[in-house]
């Protein structure tokens, strides 16, 4: 079973390969699911190799609407600047290419689960905080490490928009888990170039 979240991205993407579209021009298309979707498509090119720049950008956009999710806003703004920016046309042509390969995983573990805890306004906020601690983790300038908070923010929001409780709770141990990594990896990269300048 095709996820919700899996034909809105396509329908975007399919779009946005075929004309330039803004940020702006999205977010007036998803409505009510415009946290979530534009979140998605701000990361979902971390989990393919990125022309270098993008990070910033992305990441700057995600971390606005995230923080605007904790606190409370339940429909998106960003700063004209980051609404009049196009989405690369290449760029949607490549996760057009991907998208079910991509999201082939969150629709085998993705149902309707704990609608009550999915659901809660507080569970929104809650939800808003981990995205953004996970957006800053993927902007910080650790190597090699984009895809892995990109999965944590993915979960979290297939999580959200198909309402699956279960699955929230799982995104959030992946988190912590996803945390310890970065900071791991990024101990041993300042380790190693301890090392090297001692060398």
């Amino acid at each position: 079973m095709q996820l919700r979240f899996s034909q809105d991205l396509e329908i975007l993407l399919n779009r946005l390969a075929d004309e330039p579209l803004t940020l702006e021009d999205i977010l007036e298309q998803t409505a009510e699911r415009g946290f979530g979707l534009v979140i998605a498509l701000l990361v979902l090119p971390f989990m393919l190799p990125v022309p270098p720049g993008l990070t910033g950008f992305s990441g700057s956009a995600c971390i606005i609407l995230s923080l605007q999710m904790a606190m409370g806003r339940k429909f998106p703004w960003l700063p004209q600047k980051l609404k009049q920016m196009p989405f690369p046309k290449a760029l949607s042509v490549a996760l057009l290419q991907n998208i079910h390969r991509i999201t082939s995983l969150f629709e085998r573990i993705t149902r309707t689960r704990l609608r009550t805890i999915a659901r809660h306004p507080f569970i929104w906020r809650i939800n808003g905080l981990v995205i953004t601690w996970l957006a800053i983790l993927l902007i910080a300038p650790i190597p090699f490490t984009n895809p892995i908070p990109t999965i944590g923010i993915l979960l979290l929001v297939v999580a959200m928009l198909e309402a699956d409780g279960l699955l929230m709770c799982f995104a959030y141990g992946l988190a912590a888990v996803i945390t310890f990594a970065c900071f791991s990896i990024a101990y041993m990269v300042w380790q190693s170039m301890g090392s090297f300048q001692l060398g």
